[in-house]
């Protein structure tokens, strides 16, 4: 049976996110046409080294982030998001793992360089997706995220070199974007015509049957409510601080209204998601908010949040795709989203959701109130975006054209 490897980053089924969704529905639809796909990466917040998650073999190899001087607290951070990391384990079993047929890298650097240098030195296809993380993420998110290892020697950069991590998206066998505005950007900087754009998918079964009265129940929350949330990660790129100034505007002028909201999903930044606790008790909406940890995806706890609330709002300042937008279609949702990335072409705006400038508190009030003020606009907005995603975006359309990309890599090595 022919092996798929798909190789993210980390992959921790208690930090839950729009990338392990990808990859695991991925693996899942790759395993129901006959191959073996399995997870190979670092054990990043997630030491057990293996394990069968979902009928997917998932296989974790010990890393280090090549800096002298780093603190746990640094480590963790790096952890939680965007650390360059090493992992030569990683290296040495992709080199000799046996009946390969492809090698499919779902992160760049350093680790996505030694995926490239396997696949080449076994003259095996090599795939790679951007998840946003390279031609779209503002310079701001971006130095963010290697917070942590700035003023710290690093001792790696040798093994960037032999890994030829900087050349990787250019000698890849296909680049995939999952937003349409990285997609044009990839286009335009790499020097190849193997740049595609394969947007991400849902499987609307697993949405099918929330229960609205039991995740009211869970969140304590009356059934007469007008319900907003953001399940997602509590993170800055995510501009939760946003939603909760906003529908704290949106209480103060229509107060005789029973209005919701939930905020859910895995904490990245602790520092923000203190801003987020201090903000919702400046104006007093402590019995008005919800904050939830995260949840594992398509569970029926997942299924009964999403069903428990009345519009989906994602407030990002920069999305590369927004799966959790059609997670919110398939629940029969409409949808507020920021105008930023792959969300301007994702969310049709007033056809199967609203759109609003990114980071304007007023717009999003304006939204938040057609929502809770026109019922019929709500639903004929819901109706619209579950038929988007039904004729556009389940796992099964999204595995077709990827085996297309494929099949093509495939022909390179022919």
């Amino acid at each position: 049976m022919s092996r798929i490897l798909h190789i993210p980053r980390r992959f921790a089924i208690d930090e839950w996110g729009g990338t392990e969704s990808v990859i695991f529905n991925l693996c899942k639809q790759q395993q129901s046409l006959g191959f073996q796909p399995e997870i190979h990466t670092s054990r990043a917040l997630a030491p057990l080294a293996k394990e069968v998650w979902r009928d997917i073999p998932i296989r974790r190899y010990r890393y280090c982030y090549p800096f002298f001087g780093l603190s746990p607290q640094d480590i963790h951070a790096l952890d939680k998001k965007g650390g360059n990391l090493l992992s030569l384990d990683l290296f040495f079993h992709l080199l000799t793992a046996p009946n390969v047929r492809l090698y499919h890298a779902h992160v760049l650097k350093r680790m996505g360089g030694a995926v490239l240098t396997a696949a080449r030195l076994r003259k095996k296809p090599f795939v790679a997706t951007l998840h946003g993380n390279i031609f779209d993420v503002p310079a701001a998110e971006a130095a963010s995220v290697v917070e942590a290892q700035q003023g710290h020697f690093e001792w790696g950069k040798p093994f960037g070199a032999i890994f030829r991590s900087r050349h990787l998206l250019e000698d890849a066998d296909a680049v995939l974007c999952v937003g349409h505005s990285e997609y044009e950007k990839a286009k335009a900087k790499l020097h190849h015509d193997r740049v595609y754009h394969l947007p991400n998918g849902v499987t609307p079964e697993a949405f099918a049957n929330g229960d609205r009265a039991a995740g009211r129940q869970l969140l304590g929350w009356p059934e007469d409510a007008i319900a907003f949330g953001c399940l997602s990660r509590i993170d800055p790129q995510k501009n939760q601080l946003l939603l909760v100034e906003s529908f704290a505007a949106l209480v103060a002028a229509h107060p005789e209204k029973p209005l919701r909201l939930l905020l859910g999903g895995p904490i990245t930044t602790p520092a923000y998601h203190q801003e987020i606790l201090t903000l919702i008790e400046t104006h007093q909406l402590s019995g008005l908010v919800t904050l939830h940890p995260a949840v594992i995806a398509e569970s029926p706890l997942h299924r009964d949040l999403l069903a428990a609330l009345d519009c989906f709002v994602l407030p990002s300042r920069h999305e590369p795709f927004g799966i959790v937008v059609l997670e919110a279609w398939a629940s029969g949702l409409p949808v507020i989203a920021s105008h930023v990335g792959g969300l301007q072409k994702l969310v049709d705006h007033e056809r199967d959701g609203l759109h609003f400038p990114s980071g304007d508190a007023a717009a999003l009030t304006a939204a938040l109130a057609r929502i809770a003020t026109e019922p019929d606009f709500r639903r004929a907005l819901a109706t619209a975006g579950y038929g988007k995603m039904t004729a556009h975006y389940t796992w099964q359309a999204v595995n077709a054209r990827l085996e297309e990309i494929y099949q093509l890599a495939e022909a390179r090595h022919a």
